[in-house]
């Protein structure tokens, strides 16, 4: 077995649980193929049925799949998704939820990044995970201040955060593989500062030379600045509209085998960094239902909670 199938195997067996009696549905989509064939291969010793259903590609992260997709969802026990935008904060994910489904998501997964952090000890990630997810839930005001220029106060009090282990084994859970990240949604309408994405954005890459600096107002981003990748970046905004502006997520990266490599699928699981994103915060419980939802990562992070510092210049000091 060559290391793609043997990720594959880790993802379908340990992460997604998939036992002998289930069927097992693999929506894939070009560019992430291979990986898709590679998880359809190994169900196939794992489970009674395996199908495999391949759409045209998605323009945005949050962007509703077919309609033939979205119902097929709900009819499998286990659904995962290697595709090149992500599925994960859409009614298609969430309904195959209500219905029972165990959903694994793999926006953006590529093969390296799908050999490299699917080795990973996912316990350990879940350990970890769960303990940072409880303090952001038992907190009331996170502050993330980075060397890039990032200041910004967020409320989070009142709102569950969600761990993402890695574990997926429960009827109508779902999360990211590779995975590894405590998240929650701020209160809506609430966050006052900037934040400085310096390490990558989804649907964009990579930021290596100016970083796009995001001024937020009452949990709105009213400015977007910095150079060619912001300019971008507010092109996509504005192609959305106003709702796209919403700051919809705060998230800690707990996956010690994570490297920023400009897949935002890898780069906010990685271990002492933290996310910001704008868009859809629904699947947090939120009321921002749009069809976009686009992280950015901050390197090097100090994250206190209520004043307990948690990362310190992107060190963990639990």
């Amino acid at each position: 077995m060559d290391a793609l199938h043997e990720a594959a195997l880790v993802a379908a067996r340990d992460c997604m649980n998939v036992q002998p009696e289930e069927t097992v549905l693999i929506v894939t989509d070009a560019p992430c193929r291979t990986i898709g064939q590679a998880l359809f291969d190994v169900c196939q010793e794992l489970a009674g049925e395996v199908m495999i259903l391949e759409m045209l590609p998605r323009e945005v992260n949050g962007e509703e799949p077919p309609l033939l997709i979205s119902e097929a969802m709900k009819l499998a026990n286990v659904v995962i998704c290697p595709t090149s935008t992500s599925l994960t904060h859409t009614d298609a994910r969430r309904n195959a939820c209500k219905a029972g489904a165990r959903v694994g998501t793999m926006p953006g997964i590529t093969e390296d990044v799908m050999i490299r952090t699917m080795r990973a000890d996912y316990h350990q990630i879940a350990r970890l995970t769960r303990r940072i997810a409880e303090i952001l839930t038992n907190g009331n005001i996170a502050h993330i201040t980075t060397p890039a220029g990032t200041d910004i106060e967020i409320p989070i009090g009142g709102i569950s955060a969600i761990a993402s282990t890695g574990l997926v084994t429960e009827p109508g859970s779902f999360g990211n593989l590779p995975s590894g990240e405590a998240y929650l949604m701020p209160v809506e309408g609430k966050a006052q500062g900037v934040y400085v994405v310096d390490g990558s954005l989804a649907g964009i890459g990579l930021i290596t030379d100016e970083p796009v600096r995001i001024t937020v107002e009452n949990g709105m981003a009213v400015k977007i600045e910095g150079g060619t990748k912001a300019k971008e970046f507010e092109k996509m905004v504005n192609a959305v509209g106003e709702k796209a502006r919403n700051l919809a997520e705060l998230g800690v990266g707990t996956n010690d085998k994570a490297e920023i490599k400009g897949t935002v699928l890898e780069d906010e699981k990685v271990l002492g960094t933290v996310h910001l994103a704008l868009g859809n915060n629904v699947s947090m419980g939120g009321t921002c239902n749009v069809g976009f939802h686009v992280d950015g990562i901050l390197k090097q992070p100090t994250l206190t909670i209520d004043g307990k510092t948690i990362l310190k210049d992107g060190k963990l000091v639990l």
